[in-house]
């Protein structure tokens, strides 16, 4: 089947990125026997941070993607550790409560959906992905520096890379994450105010601990389930990872200032400095960043909230994953809504009528169509997820529990619920729509 289908296709994906989304989406084009090419600036398939978490929409893209990602995915993926806990997201607790026990600090309220939390290291889960992937296809520092169309119905893409090389295809999909330069070019002008993502004014802390030491201090009930513990300006999640041997978690923090460095999205500070940001809180908080590294970084936390792309395609270029829609982490949903994109457009690519490279910017306009309002919704979700974790949601008061856990059940539930297979098949009658104006128009 694979190989009808490819022999159907008379054009090449050229996919700028090797993370999440550019992994998944190659992944999905080789089942469909679409010729792709992946060019990755760093020397190999990689993802910053640890621990991602993967909620029930993003398995379900994963299936359609194809089978050997959800494989790859339950080979490395930990869950929560308690039978009992399965279908627990997050345990959502005070984080500035007193008491020096896990007794002290009981649920204010429990989020759940079918999978529970499901979460896995990014390098364990993209060496995974890798294997999947054969290596000709794949071409390593790679730094993406401009594109030229050809022009014309059969006209190629050329791409000139940072040390003097020069690749074609007949269509370009960046997936080259939160400091883009598909986005940039696509839009025209690097000075275009949606070229660059901008500092939301929170930064977050990563850290991983030995479960062992986890336990230890935090009791084995929150060290081996997922927690989310709010708190006033600042909060601090944390799940396992690595089967169980690791404990993950993740603060974040809001910043009054502005971050000092538009290029370097991490910078090194030390243990006491995140202490300090968390002096208010109780003992179960502090517990976890006395347990990290002297030495640690932070990360600035920057999105496109601001200046949302106004379009993720142009021609024969499209933004698929964190170039066309960066997001804030507070959801836990970027990397699942990269999986996303990489199932709809390799399903919109796939349709048997598309079959000639003067047909892909159709794709690509379907593509950004159906997919643009929910990237930019989530975009703003997150945002306003972080308020409520912080306590800075100006309509909420933060005693008021009820109303924190029925705003967040909507939004995750949001998130959890999407159709997948109802946007694919919307995508798929646009894409008619749009491929029977231009036979109208040529006739």
């Amino acid at each position: 089947m694979t190989s009808q289908t490819q022999e159907k296709k008379s054009f090449e994906i050229a996919i700028v990125g090797g993370g999440i989304a550019g992994a998944t989406l190659a992944v999905a084009l080789i089942k469909h026997g679409i010729p792709c090419q992946i060019y990755e600036q760093g020397h190999g398939f990689s993802e910053i941070g640890a621990g991602v978490a993967f909620s029930p929409n993003a398995l379900r893209a994963m299936d359609i993607c194809d089978k050997s990602l959800r494989a790859a995915f339950e080979k490395v993926g930990t869950h929560n550790q308690w039978p009992e806990k399965h279908d627990v997201y997050f345990d959502v607790l005070d984080g500035m409560a007193g008491g020096d026990t896990p007794a002290a600090t009981k649920p204010l309220f429990t989020l759940t959906n079918d999978q529970g939390m499901d979460a896995v290291h990014r390098a364990h889960f993209m060496d995974e992905v890798a294997q999947v992937i054969p290596k000709d296809k794949c071409h390593f520092r790679k730094h993406l520096d401009r594109v030229e169309e050809a022009g014309g119905t059969d006209g190629r893409v050329k791409m000139f890379f940072h040390d003097g090389t020069t690749a074609e295809a007949d269509a370009v999909v960046g997936c080259d994450g939160i400091k883009s330069r598909t986005r940039q070019i696509l839009l025209g002008d690097d000075d275009h105010p949606a070229a660059r993502p901008q500092y939301t004014h929170v930064y977050g802390y990563r850290g991983v601990i030995p479960m062992e030491q986890a336990v230890e201090a935090l009791g084995e009930e929150r060290a081996k389930n997922s927690c989310l513990w709010l708190g006033k300006g600042a909060h601090i999640l944390s799940y396992p990872v690595d089967g169980g041997k690791t404990f993950n978690m993740f603060g974040a923090v809001v910043d009054k200032g502005d971050w000092p460095s538009q290029d370097k999205l991490t910078l090194p500070t030390t243990r006491e400095e995140a202490l300090r940001d968390y002096a208010d809180f109780g003992p179960m908080v502090k517990k976890q960043f006395e347990l990290v590294g002297e030495n640690i970084d932070k990360w600035a936390l920057f999105d496109t909230g601001d200046h949302p792309v106004p379009h993720f395609n142009k021609g024969r270029l499209v933004l698929c994953g964190d170039a066309a829609h960066a997001t804030t982490p507070h959801h836990g949903a970027g990397a699942g809504f990269c999986v996303e994109d990489s199932a709809v457009l390799s399903e919109l690519l796939a349709d048997p009528r598309v079959t000639r490279p003067d047909q892909l910017a159709a794709v690509f306009a379907a593509f950004d169509a159906v997919r643009r309002p929910r990237r930019h919704w989530l975009v703003q979700s997150s945002r306003r997820m972080v308020e409520l974790y912080q306590g800075r949601a100006g309509n909420v008061d933060q005693a008021d529990v009820e109303w924190m856990h029925r705003e967040m059940e909507e939004r995750f539930g949001r998130v959890w619920g999407y159709e997948l297979g109802r946007a694919i098949r919307e995508g798929r009658e646009d894409v008619g729509r749009r491929l029977g104006e231009a036979g109208k128009g040529s006739a």
